[in-house]
């Protein structure tokens, strides 16, 4: 598998190559252009040169040849003149008289109208100037090879060959240089990270340029780092909470039957440590089934079922079973601020887990109230919906209300009030995420309010 190293080496390779290629196909192009531009004009001040000599001087075809050869200090490969009479469809002036044919061939290509015709064929370019004189209208035509420019031409192609190739080599070691320059960091990244394990997960990746895309990378992975941190802690804390909570149980319940085992006791005896057994197994029972709870709502929450829930009917249904369950809770709603449209009543939200979320924070008003009351304030609007829940009750202290949604922790405020294994509180919190809503709670000496706002299902 090619290493980003290679990969990076390249891509700059095949990208600079391709702008070498594009500048250097561009400057043969221009200078062949340019070469045959400057051929054209030399061919052009023959065809006036001959010309001037045979109308203006009235020279003779053979003293034209002659002051043509004279005036040709840079002569031309392959050279021929020839003018052609356009009025007498004739050659009447030729400087190669044995070839003169080799003109004709272009003669159907000039235009009438038309003052300057060029032509190239094969090696030969070729210059046709048409030039009215007293009357008559005569086509001067010069060919020629550019044996110069097409061996300058050769030189500027090896050239750049030549200069691609090295440019190309050259490009290969720098990039290759500086891609390693570049990655040094991530070396360096990678034996940090490899030295952190659970052991050590307090550990932080280092990076010098905390502002460049490394370092914004290695920011993310301290930030991952942290969270595995606080899930670690979290966990730790779980098991040592989890085996304290199971261990206290477990060993009353084999302390009792190894009691009843060591002698023969009356039934009345048995039926008491049968009863104390319930109650003791009663107490696993509900501590098991509320951890199942915890982890099945942070394991499913992905896969949650949402649909469309009225919270006003939820609250009553939530009520109506609570209160069979326990005849001596009361539980009062206030309806204030109810919308005239049903909608503004709805959630997007799963019914099951929104009614294990009220069913704890109103079991819980419920047993810490001295009067086993609970009160329930409900308002809507068309963003969010609000519900308040009540309690008279011990005040739970400042610096408890921020760990209290943590799992297995109980405020001294309210551990020696009711038995209860700290689990409830941090279900609803890990519900009320789901649904993104908040949960707020305030604490005073009349007693304690749980807050929860969940946008509608308009917003959500």
């Amino acid at each position: 598998m090619i290493n980003i190293r290679t990969r990076l080496t390249y891509q700059f390779v095949i990208l600079v190559t391709a702008i070498l290629l594009f500048f250097s196909v561009g400057v043969y192009f221009f200078s062949k252009l340019y070469l045959e531009k400057r051929f054209f004009k030399r061919l052009q001040d023959r065809a006036l040169t001959t010309t001037a000599l045979l109308f203006d001087l009235k020279a003779t075809n053979s003293a034209v040849l002659k002051l043509v050869d004279l005036s040709n200090n840079d002569p031309l490969s392959n050279e021929k003149i020839s003018i052609y009479n356009d009025t007498s469809k004739k050659i009447i002036f030729s400087t190669n008289p044995a070839n003169s044919r080799f003109h004709e061939q272009f003669i159907p290509q000039l235009t009438a109208g038309k003052e300057t015709t060029y032509i190239h064929f094969g090696e030969y370019q070729i210059l046709a100037i048409h030039l009215p004189n007293k009357g008559e209208s005569n086509w001067v035509i010069v060919s020629g090879i550019d044996q110069t420019g097409k061996d300058a031409l050769d030189d500027l192609k090896k050239i750049l060959i030549v200069m691609v190739g090295a440019g190309i080599l050259l490009l290969g070691i720098s990039g290759w240089f500086f891609a390693g320059r570049a990655l040094a960091p991530m070396s360096t990244i990678i034996h940090q990270v490899n030295a952190i394990s659970p052991v050590n997960v307090e550990k932080r990746v280092e990076h010098p340029n905390r502002s460049d895309e490394i370092g914004l990378l290695v920011a993310t992975f301290n930030q991952l780092l942290d969270r595995i941190e606080q899930a670690l802690t979290t966990q730790k804390i779980f098991i040592a909470n989890i085996s304290h909570e199971l261990k206290n149980p477990l060993t009353k319940i084999y302390s009792q039957i190894d009691v009843a085992l060591i002698q023969k006791r009356s039934p009345e005896a048995y039926q008491k440590s049968l009863h104390s057994l319930q109650e003791d197994t009663h107490t696993l029972i509900q501590l098991t089934n509320t951890l199942l709870d915890l982890a099945n709502t942070a394991a499913n929450s992905s896969h949650l079922k949402l649909e469309p829930v009225r919270m006003d009917e939820l609250l009553w249904e939530t009520k109506m079973q609570l209160q069979k369950w326990h005849e001596d809770y009361r539980i009062e709603i206030n309806f204030s601020d109810f919308p005239e449209d049903e909608e503004a009543l709805l959630i997007q939200g799963n019914p099951a887990s929104l009614k294990v979320l009220f069913m704890n924070l109103l079991d819980n008003a419920c047993k810490f109230s001295p009067r086993k009351t609970a009160i329930i304030d409900f308002s809507a609007s068309k963003s969010k919906i609000r519900t308040s829940i009540f309690n008279e009750g011990p005040q739970i202290p400042k610096a408890d209300l921020a760990l209290i949604f943590q799992p297995f922790y109980r405020s001294n405020a309210t551990a020696q009030a009711s038995k209860g294994h700290g689990v409830g509180l941090a279900i609803v919190s890990q519900i009320t995420q789901i649904h993104r809503g908040e949960i707020g709670v305030n604490s005073t000496t009349k007693g304690t309010t749980f807050t929860l706002i969940f946008p509608s299902a308009a917003t959500f």
